[in-house]
């Protein structure tokens, strides 16, 4: 896939089966993440790749979420089965670390173009994917499960995967809506 093609053409899948990327299809797109931007090469970012019963343990650790909460039935019920909609989850977890140079919302954005390189990088390979959040990514309870530390945060699940459905080209957007030229 040509790369202008795949950047201008990009859509998020939601219905996504196996196979799931592995071998050098999974280690292209995880070394796609380490080639983020990164100021002072901190690395602020930590991968957490679930499959098979790994979704299973993240679906639980949804759910218990929910519990916590106090999330209505439904939501409970639903919980555990939000990480098997794909056969591949990554969890994207900004890793943060103090430095008087490189602040907070640098990490943050670092770990950000990490995650969009990873999706570039899985469909580029004839993968699809999209990148989730929702309130599980902000959830006390799931980021204690997940091992983060305090100031830690959770950018989204990378949910990958093959679908059957064809990408639609996307339609430009005015860049007048969204750009100012100074000359």
């Amino acid at each position: 896939m040509e790369a202008l093609d795949l950047l201008l053409n990009r859509r998020s899948q939601p219905r996504l089966t196996a196979p799931a990327p592995k071998g050098n299809e999974l280690d292209n797109i995880l070394q796609a993440g380490f080639c983020a931007p990164d100021h002072h090469c901190l690395s602020p970012w930590r991968f957490i790749v679930c499959t098979e019963q790994g979704l299973e343990k993240l679906g639980s650790c949804f759910e218990a979420a929910a519990l916590a909460k106090g999330a209505p039935e439904a939501s409970i019920e639903r919980a555990p089965l939000l990480p098997l909609r794909a056969p591949m989850v990554i969890v994207a977890i900004c890793d943060y670390k103090e430095h008087e140079k490189v602040p907070r919302v640098e990490q943050v954005a670092s770990t950000a173009c990490a995650v969009q390189a990873m999706q570039m990088a899985a469909l580029a390979q004839g993968f699809q994917g999209i990148w989730r959040t929702g309130w599980y990514a902000t959830d006390e309870h799931v980021k204690q499960s997940l091992g983060c530390k305090q100031n830690d945060e959770i950018l989204g699940f990378l949910y990958l995967g093959t679908t059957p459905l064809k990408a639609t080209k996307r339609q430009p957007r005015e860049a007048d809506s969204f750009v100012q030229y100074w000359t």
